[in-house]
């Protein structure tokens, strides 16, 4: 029996739990299917090379290494993780750069009409900056994606100088999602046999001081938490530190919804879901549970989320797309971008109202591994709120 087979035979054989939480507003025992999208086909590529459905443009908001129209600042290169954050009648978009030595994330405001006003950087001489994720009182976290890799508390808005945060562990971090019901920060470990963490800080809304744990169980099903005994300074890391934890193949995405985190693993190509309230662990989406040949989204990496309770998940690799995976489970394109076949999509984000998605070719047409021809996009349409 291959793993196909056997996968298809333990999830929707009732292996699985179906899903709870908000986002998933019709819960379904199986992973996700293809099927058409909540907009009809693509179209023909634009200008910028993005194939979208009908209603929906594109521009280009900053290119690395080139200035951001209207300012000074020079983008940086190979664009990662991002966010938006509201900023009065406006917003800002903040941008991850996954290169060595100098690392870091820049930022990009826009006024009501989604005009550029200003870019500016708001963390430097840092390492390998990968994903992320917002928090709730306005902070974005950078994460480092090497061995000893920390996770630095950011301000969107440039006023305050960034935070190491080493209680939240060293090791090759990749997303973060806060969970404001449970007052925990979950994060993804970018291993072969990389852990699913969670950070209990001392005081909600101060990440200075906590306890790391690391999801411990068989697999889908039910799953618990244990402490990482040494999280900071360690001679063994903290993937292999408490016995039973759970491994994933290459922990990318991660996003919070309504007492669900999602995440993603390269490796295999899933999509997960984690119940925190029932503490149950299931699969969203997995391309062995769809019909051999057809599946749709392959390379997943970056995963965010709308009100309408939409995932929008990007590509490494893969085909260049951003796909949807619905809350009655249906799993289609979004986006394709063309020409960018050796980069990945990064940073996918929504704006505060829902009308613009954010998000970025990391290498650019060329598909240089540094980066320098990143491309950073915007998306304007009738999205699902």
């Amino acid at each position: 029996m291959n793993r196909r087979t056997l996968l298809r035979a333990t999830v929707v054989g009732g292996g699985t739990a179906a899903f709870a939480g908000g986002l998933w507003q019709q819960a379904f025992a199986a992973p996700a299917q293809p099927g058409a999208g909540p907009y009809g086909p693509l179209g023909a590529p634009d200008a910028n090379g993005l194939q979208l459905p009908a209603g929906f443009t594109s521009r280009v908001v900053a290119r690395s290494l080139r200035r951001v129209a209207g300012t000074r600042y020079s983008w940086h290169p190979a664009p990662d993780g991002g966010a938006c954050f509201p900023d009065g009648a406006g917003w800002i978009y903040v941008s991850n750069s996954e290169v060595p030595i100098v690392g870091g994330a820049s930022a990009v405001r826009f006024d009501a009409t989604g005009k550029i006003t200003s870019a500016y950087r708001i963390l430097g001489n840092t390492m390998v900056n990968c994903a992320g994720g917002a928090t709730p009182w306005g902070t974005w976290l950078s994460c480092e994606e090497y061995d000893l890799g920390l996770v630095y508390e950011t301000d969107p808005y440039g006023a305050r100088s960034a935070q190491r945060r080493p209680a939240m562990g060293r090791f090759t971090h990749e997303a973060a999602a806060c969970d404001p019901v449970r007052k925990v920060v979950y994060l993804t470990e970018d291993e072969s046999d990389g852990c699913f963490y969670r950070f209990r800080p001392n005081t909600w809304g101060d990440l200075s001081a906590g306890v790391l744990e690391v999801m411990v169980g068989s697999g889908p099903g039910a799953v618990e938490w244990r402490r990482v005994p040494s999280p900071e300074v360690w001679l063994t890391p903290t993937r292999d530190q408490v016995s039973g934890a759970l491994r994933f193949q290459g922990g990318e995405g991660c996003y919070y919804a309504e007492g669900v985190c999602y995440f993603t693993t390269k490796g295999d190509n899933r999509v997960w879901a984690y119940d925190a309230e029932q503490g149950m662990l299931s699969l969203a989406y997995d391309d062995d549970l769809v019909p051999a040949g057809a599946a749709p989204l392959t390379g997943v990496d970056n995963v965010t989320g709308a009100a309408s309770g939409d995932l929008y998940v990007a590509e490494d690799g893969g085909n260049m797309e951003i796909n949807l995976i619905t809350p009655d489970g249906t799993v289609a394109p979004f986006s394709r971008l063309n020409g960018h076949d050796e980069s990945e999509i990064t940073g996918p984000a929504f704006s505060p109202d829902g009308t613009r998605l954010y998000f970025s070719s990391q290498r650019g047409a060329s598909g240089f591994v540094a980066g320098t021809d990143g491309v950073t996009y915007e998306v304007t349409g009738p999205f699902r709120r």
